[in-house]
């Protein structure tokens, strides 16, 4: 009979740990809201938590389209895994280290919503006070699992799976929580000073942009590059499933940042579209001016 390692009940092991977690997690008896929401504002949340929810498989095509062909199922697999990790430290102290009582205006308290303790029956998030707070916690999830999965471009083909698990998890925990509370929660010290971040400028793209470099020049590059052979890209259809999954994850990501079907959003939601199309015309308009034809 062969021999169990640890390896291999690991992930059977984090099972068994979220399940018996979940027995502790205190549950409402019913959930009547009494009518304190709006209708209108939780149905367009719950639609932008999904598209920014897409965004993550759409990163996945659009980066391993680009890679060479041996290692686009690895690139798409690292893609991804982020939703499953991230969730689960999400739950278990994410949430509350970015929007729990502010310690210091620099972290959030983790044990006041340790496993997401408090959360449904809490008070609405004062940013958005027409939603739950698990819908709204649940939205700031969604951000938390795209971060990490925009760096698999700059390692992409040169680091391990298990080492980039590791990254994801340590990135969340001591890079995103902490910028996220500074900027996002009222008590945040960047969000004391008046700096805004409407839709991640900060938060997501420049710390998953810093994490990146840091990335790229550790690893150093690609094999192919420092042979100077140009590998062309596995799938260029992927990329262009990935682009559109982008775009379309992108209308919930900065319209659905006004937490609420107002003006706002929609305004929100115009910009990204027309940022959207100019940014593409722009790289056809640049193909062409190198003397090629026009691609993605």
């Amino acid at each position: 009979m062969q021999k169990l390692t640890f390896k291999q009940l690991a992930p059977f092991l984090v099972l068994v740990a979220v399940a018996v977690a979940a027995i502790f997690i205190p549950s409402l008896p019913n959930f009547n809201d009494g009518g304190k929401y709006s209708g209108a504002d939780m149905a367009w949340l719950i639609v932008a938590t999904a598209l920014v929810f897409l965004m993550t498989p759409g990163l996945a095509f659009f980066y391993g389209g680009m890679v060479h062909r041996k290692n686009v199922i690895s690139t798409m697999i690292k893609s991804v895994v982020a939703a499953g990790v991230v969730s689960i430290l999400w739950v278990f102290v994410g949430y509350g280290l970015c929007f729990g009582p502010s310690i210091g205006g620099f972290i959030g308290n983790p044990a006041t919503h340790l496993f997401f303790k408090g959360v449904a029956s809490g008070a609405p998030w004062s940013l958005a006070p027409t939603v739950p707070l698990t819908l709204f916690a649940l939205f700031q999830l969604m951000f938390a699992i795209i971060t990490p999965g925009l760096v698999v471009g700059a390692v992409a083909e040169r680091i391990r799976f298990t080492a980039y698990i590791l990254f994801i998890a340590l990135f969340s925990l001591l890079v995103y929580a902490p910028i996220a509370h500074w900027t996002w929660h009222p008590d945040g010290f960047l969000f004391k000073m008046g700096v805004l971040d409407f839709a991640g400028g900060t938060v997501v793209h420049i710390s998953a942009g810093c994490a990146a470099l840091a990335g790229a020049l550790v690893l150093k590059r690609r094999q192919s590059h420092i042979k100077q052979l140009e590998v062309p890209p596995a799938n260029i259809p992927y990329v262009l499933i990935g682009t559109g999954l982008l775009w379309f994850g992108w209308f919930g990501f900065n319209a659905g940042s006004a937490g609420a079907a107002n003006a706002l959003s929609v305004s929100a939601f115009a910009t990204t579209n027309t940022a959207a199309a100019a940014a593409g015309l722009s790289w056809m308009f640049f193909d062409v001016l190198r003397g090629k034809k026009p691609s993605v």
